[in-house]
């Protein structure tokens, strides 16, 4: 089902273009745009169609990009690092979770509610020196292209705190729910 005709001239002021400017790339005249626009004229479904898949496409080429807004500085923990080792990188570098990695693949994550759960668990911090990060990891972080859409991102960042994104399935970035408030 498509959206409703309104939506013409919200999405197309939303880029940046005029009337003529739509026109040319759907194929059709200015003065057709404009009669659209004003409700004269109720277009065939298939010219309906043809200005909606321009304006998304539009939309979907000016989108941000994971690459763009990724760091490529990625803070991670060896699977086979002690939890205090996890909690001290935490706490030097600010982050409240990290991608647990063997070798170069991404095999999980470890964030600060499991290191709180641990100490909770294990009734003395000095005993987190005893446990590998492997041993409390919880799911690695869901992975992406570099090319995936922000709107793809946040979507992702609804169910995970963060994303990593890979090429040729070696990690290469991360983006976090900080990340997408500071584009806000």
């Amino acid at each position: 089902m498509l959206p409703s005709l309104d939506e013409i001239v919200r999405r197309r002021k939303g880029l940046g273009l005029n009337q003529k400017e739509l026109a040319r790339l759907v194929g059709v005249s200015q003065s057709f745009v404009a009669k659209v626009e004003s409700k004269k004229i109720n277009p065939s479904y298939i010219l309906t169609k043809e200005i909606f898949d321009t304006l998304e496409n539009l939309e979907r080429k000016r989108e941000k990009k994971a690459k763009e807004i990724m760091h490529e500085k990625v803070v991670g923990i060896g699977k086979d690092e002690s939890l205090s080792k996890a909690a001290k990188l935490m706490n030097e570098s600010g982050y409240s979770q990290l991608p647990v990695f063997s070798d170069k693949r991404a095999v999980g994550s470890i964030s600060e509610k499991s290191l709180l759960d641990q100490i909770l668990k294990l009734g003395d911090p000095s005993k987190l020196s005893k446990v590998t990060v492997e041993e409390v990891m919880e799911e690695v972080f869901p992975q992406i292209d570099e090319a995936t859409p922000l709107t793809v991102i946040s979507s992702l960042l609804q169910y995970s705190s963060a994303t990593l994104v890979t090429r040729k399935g070696l990690v290469t970035g991360i983006v976090t729910k900080a990340d997408l408030l500071k584009m806000v």
